[in-house]
């Protein structure tokens, strides 16, 4: 007897994204809270990147972030600018939007889906066996899943009673952060110089609120030693020579620059994903986005085990898919940090990274790696597009990444294949098939393409050829677990219809 299907330890934006994505998939989920109170003075990350927000607006989220953000182009390498207005995306820009604000709103859809979140709750201890998850709490109460996922940070209790390594690099700088008031703030909204003795940088989040940065490498700190306005001021007008008038602390942290990551992120029925399955320097705001995007990958992939659709195997792919991303996150992160250093050998490394990124290949490259639209996952053959994001076509009277809304996934036919109706009726209670023309100037180069829930193409037919429905099987099968019935009628729909965010047709 268990008391849900899922437990989530942590209510930040991993958590909350993935229960989220669980409650479209129609999984029982408990999120355990550890704070009593949601997080409103703590900014902490500021920015959603492309990726992410096409996820949002894969499950009709994103307009509820579009109002409550701002368009920049704040998209960098280590301070290095990158613009992306000519990226291939709908949303060629940052979203300037609070963590804070990005838990609000996650949260509040998490509770209209009908996740339940209790605050207060610490995970203590956790056993697992063959049928599920015992997760003992700090208040000697007991909760009983069939799995356990650890959203729960970068000192996460869940990894630590899990017994999964966490390997890396320590820390060898000290950064402080402060949410403060200026009263002598730069001209800039963004402003970021290198000196002697650091550097800084000062954002603007508002009318008279600034997030001020300071970065030190001539020592590592406490990690757990109080940061102080006194301790911010001085490590700013050591190394800018002003405070620029601060006051009115609103928040103050400290952070280093150590990378680590999980070993593994699965131990039988326990799982993580955020920053408890990897951390590293904040550079380039990474971090939020690729907890968020653990969350879409992890989703549905744990709803088909939970609901017995598909074997317990299909979550080996989730680490095979997300583990070698946060890998390369944690080493653009180093690469970052060690450009931001003060020594003349460095400024020279970024006047000559500087005048690259002059190049469109490499500032497209760049970009792309920052903002995680070129992430492609390992799949069975050679076509270009296998593994890679699905783009958001027009489809005459809808879109693609309207197909998606209900996180299931979709058949998109737009060459008029007939044999695709009897390959899919196996599926059909798990895939909508959407025959469709693309509009002038959005022709993807396909006849067909299988789209799995997270947006990423599972299956190819070219123009032109003829399609492999051997591998079209297979795809379904690897993705989607075994045919069933096949007197299901097949869901053909348009590609206009819309869905709302509960997936309920708009």
């Amino acid at each position: 007897m268990t008391d849900t299907q899922v437990v989530i330890a942590g209510a930040g934006p991993t958590g909350l994204m993935l229960a989220c994505e669980l409650r479209l998939a129609g999984v029982d989920v408990l999120v355990l809270e550890r704070l009593t109170e949601r997080r409103t003075v703590e900014s902490r990350a500021g920015g959603l990147h492309i990726r992410t927000m096409e996820t949002l607006d894969q499950r009709g989220l994103l307009d509820r972030f579009l109002e409550r953000g701002r368009p920049r182009q704040g998209v960098h390498f280590s301070g290095l600018p990158l613009d992306v207005s000519d990226m291939r995306t709908r949303h060629p820009y940052l979203l300037f939007i609070l963590q804070s604000e990005v838990e609000r709103l996650l949260e509040e859809r998490a509770a209209e889906a009908g996740a339940r979140l209790r605050r207060g709750a610490e995970v203590a201890g956790f056993t697992q066996d063959d049928e599920g998850v015992t997760v003992e709490l700090a208040d000697g109460s007991r909760v009983r899943a069939g799995y356990l996922v650890g959203c729960d940070g970068g000192r996460s209790t869940v990894r630590r009673l899990a017994g999964i390594e966490f390997p890396g690099t320590p820390a060898t700088m000290t950064a402080l952060l402060g949410d403060v008031e200026l009263a002598e703030p730069p001209a800039d909204d963004i402003f970021q110089e290198r000196r002697e003795h650091g550097s800084f940088s000062v954002l603007s989040f508002g009318p008279d609120w600034y997030r001020v940065l300071t970065s030190e490498f001539d020592h590592v700190a406490d990690r757990d030693e109080p940061v102080t306005l006194e301790t911010l001021r001085a490590a700013l007008i050591k190394i800018a020579g002003t405070d620029f008038g601060m006051h009115s602390p609103r928040w103050l942290s400290r952070h280093g620059d150590a990378a680590r990551q999980a070993a593994r992120y699965r131990e039988g029925r326990v799982l993580l994903a955020g920053d408890a399955a990897h951390i590293h320097f904040p550079a380039g705001g990474q971090g939020l986005n690729t907890g968020m995007q653990d969350a879409v990958n992890l989703g549905w992939k744990l709803a088909a085990v939970v609901h017995g659709r598909s074997p317990d195997l299909l979550l080996d792919t989730y680490q095979a898919e997300r583990h070698p991303v946060a890998a390369r996150v944690l080493q653009n992160t180093r690469a970052q940090t060690a450009l931001w250093r003060v020594d003349e050998h460095t400024s020279a490394l970024r006047e000559v990274l500087g005048d690259l990124i002059g190049i469109d290949e490499v500032r497209l490259r760049l970009a792309a790696m920052i903002t995680a639209t070129d992430v492609r996952y390992p799949m069975e053959g050679t076509d270009d597009l296998l593994g890679r994001r699905i783009p958001d076509l027009d489809l005459g009277h809808g879109r693609v990444h309207e197909l998606l809304h209900r996180a299931r996934a979709a058949l998109l036919d737009l060459g008029g294949l007939p044999p695709l109706d009897a390959v899919v009726t196996g599926w059909a209670d798990r895939v909508d098939l959407v025959r469709a023309r693309p509009a002038e100037g959005s022709d993807l180069g396909a006849d067909a393409v299988l789209i799995r829930p997270d947006g990423h193409v599972a299956w190819v037919a070219r123009a032109g050829e003829r399609p492999d429905l051997d591998a079209l099987r297979t795809a379904l099968t690897t993705w989607l677990g075994p045919a069933g019935p096949h007197d299901a009628q097949v869901r053909l729909r348009p590609a206009s219809t819309r869905y709302d965010s509960s997936g309920t047709t708009a």
